[in-house]
Parts: C-alpha cells; structure tokens; sequence
C-alpha cells in the first residue's frame, strides 16, 4: 500500500464521533487526505489515537505511512503506540539523579531507544531487588537532561511482570547497579478494549 491508502485504511478504524482537543475529527483527515496532505493527516490520526482505544493495526499502518514519508521520531511513536496497544501502558514521572551524583552525564534520548533496568518492587530468594528491563520514552521532548524531571512511559520486556503498578508507586531507574533515576507512577493498565485487532 502507498501512503494515502495507508492512511485511509487507519482513518476506517477510527470512530466518527470522536474528536481532538481543537474538534477535529475523522472527517478532518479526510480532507487533508483528499489535498494530498499526508504529513498533516498522520498527525491528526495520531492525536486521534490519544482520544479512543485503537487496535495494534492502527497505529502499524500509521508506523508504516509514518516510515515511507522519512519521519523517523513519528514512526517510533507509532511502533511504541501499536506496543501499547497489544500490553498496556505504563507513564510514570521520572526525576533523573544529577550528573554529579550519578554515572550518567549525557541526556537520555527520548525517543524509546534506552532500556535501562528497573527495580518496580521484586525480590530474589536472598531479598536483593530482583531488576527488571523496560523502554523509555520521555513525553513532549527529544531528551531528558540529567537532574531533570518529565513524565514518561515505559515498554518492559516482559509486561506481565509489571501488572501489579499502582498510580502513586515508586520505582528506580538503573542504567548500573547504583540508582540513576526515580519514578512515580502515574498510569498503569492492561491493553485497551478495541473493537478491531
């Protein structure tokens, strides 16, 4: 498929009803799409996506639209978004330990690509903290500085192990044995119920 039918067939999967924050709706993608504006259809679907549950395929086509029109940042969030919907969210705020404090002296890249370990509660046989890994992604920015603080979301590995997060729990970020982060969370459930897989 190119992108505009790509696009359409995700525009299909969308509910008429449902609209953006600024009362944009599927029939707005429409018309972008019948003007040949593909960029700005992509985005509105992803906003789309924020409002309703949709299923897996919709966030691969948008991926797969997303990568034919070479915008790499929006691919990723769409690839992140179809992971979502298949095991569920995870957003917690994450407050990185300072540069002088920690091992880390670079930014964490905010786009999905760290997988540091976590420590969300578990214990071995011997009572040490059992560390478990997952994705990153920080939200509204391309990085997180250290010492700084921004709500993110996380993509474990094995996201059955993560089920029991409560709104409000802490958990520690490790990129090393030493702590290099603390989170809160502030979301956690399984996959949304969608009327298409």
């Amino acid at each position: 498929m190119d992108v505009p039918e790509l696009l359409e067939a995700a525009s299909l999967l969308v509910p008429e009803r449902i609209a953006t924050e600024n009362d944009l709706t599927v029939g707005d993608v429409w018309e972008y799409l019948a003007h040949d504006e593909w960029e700005v259809a992509l985005g509105l679907l992803e906003e789309l996506g924020d409002v309703h549950a949709l299923p897996p395929g919709f966030w691969e086509g948008l991926a797969t639209a997303a990568e034919e029109l070479r915008l790499e940042r929006s691919t990723a969030w769409c690839h992140w978004r179809a992971y979502e919907a298949r095991h569920g969210i995870i957003r917690a705020r994450l407050t990185l330990r300072p540069a002088a404090e920690a091992t880390r002296r670079t930014p964490v890249a905010g786009a999905g690509v760290l997988r540091p370990m976590w420590d969300i509660g578990d214990r071995s046989a011997d009572g040490g903290p059992v560390l478990h890994i997952a994705r990153l992604w920080v939200e509204y920015a391309p990085e997180l500085e250290p010492g700084g603080q921004a709500p993110v979301r996380l993509a474990p590995l094995d996201a059955a192990r993560w089920r029991r997060l409560r709104p409000g729990q802490e958990i520690t970020m490790h990129e090393v044995r030493s702590v290099a982060g603390t989170a809160v969370i502030l979301e956690a459930g399984p996959p949304p119920a969608t009327s298409a897989g």
